[in-house]
């Protein structure tokens, strides 16, 4: 019987009673779908499964999401690290906003790891949104912001990882995606900004910007709102990436290899282009207002 150990109050659960390397019946599967929304995290542990099983399970839950960086055409995009720092995952970010159509979620596989570190910790988007002034929630409500993927690539650039920035972003133009994003099965509001790919938030000046965004970027951090996971190798983490944001710690010099599988929700229950209030999407959004550029 497959169960749920809640890791928090908040986020987080590890789950039992699953044989990830066997095909799920039709009512595992929506067990687990229903665990996943209502923990936005889970964790199994002990799972010594292949890539091909690691695949096969993730497309019980959706079509694979090719990340834009990552050229090898395989479903497993492969993160093999011993000098992590500054490449990006050291920051709180969702997977991926700056594409029209982010993933749904991931599945990340340990398979080699440090003696010590290497964790990672995931955030409630939702309770980062309900932390804010009313007064604040509603502005957010009306905003979008513009998500790059320069930032990101840049890092990885600057960190001797050989890309092409301007072939990637002519491929990859920046995107508008709503402030406060609707869950589309939860029907939640859940912040949807990161240090990662935001840019700026559209008709803001410039000041206005700098004094807003950095407020939203940080809601992230109380402590109240996130699950830290020890990783151990044949653990699984499978992440909602709506309604959180993660964060991979750069605190280990040894080898750490991570196998990853991102995928899309099925399109009859999620097209996967962000939506804000009323169900307005940034393609959709009012045009850029007229700010006040002398402040």
């Amino acid at each position: 019987m497959i169960e749920f150990h809640p890791m928090t109050r908040n986020i987080g659960a590890e789950v039992s009673g699953v044989d990830l390397g066997k095909p799920l019946d039709e009512e595992q599967a929506q067990i687990l779908r229903t665990g996943l929304l209502d923990h936005m995290v889970l964790f199994f542990r002990d799972q010594e499964i292949t890539d091909e099983q690691h695949v096969a399970f993730a497309k019980q839950f959706g079509t694979a999401n090719l990340p834009p960086m990552d050229t090898s055409g395989s479903a497993v995009h492969v993160l093999d690290q011993t000098d992590p720092k500054g490449e990006g995952g050291d920051q709180w970010h969702s997977d991926n906003t700056f594409m029209k159509v982010p993933p749904m979620g991931s599945l990340l596989r340990a398979v080699i790891l440090p003696e010590v570190g290497g964790d990672t910790l995931w955030a409630n988007m939702y309770m980062a949104y309900d932390s804010l002034a009313p007064w604040l929630q509603k502005l957010c409500d009306e905003l979008y912001a513009e998500h790059d993927l320069t930032m990101s690539v840049s890092k990885a650039i600057d960190k001797g990882h050989r890309m092409d920035l301007r072939e990637l972003q002519e491929k990859n133009p920046p995107s508008l995606h709503p402030v406060v994003r609707i869950h589309p099965e939860t029907g939640r509001k859940a912040l949807y900004v990161n240090r990662s790919s935001v840019t700026r938030l559209i008709g803001l000046s410039r000041r206005e910007n700098e004094a807003l965004l950095p407020l939203l970027f940080d809601a992230v951090r109380d402590p109240q709102f996130q699950v830290r996971l020890k990783w151990r190798v044949g653990t699984l983490a499978f992440w909602d990436n709506r309604p959180t944001q993660h964060y991979a710690v750069a605190d280990y010099t040894q080898r750490r290899k991570m196998h990853r599988v991102t995928i899309n929700c099925p399109e009859g229950i999620d097209d996967g282009v962000p939506k804000g209030v009323n169900g307005v999407t940034g393609a959709d959004s009012p045009a850029e207002a007229a700010a006040a550029r002398y402040l």
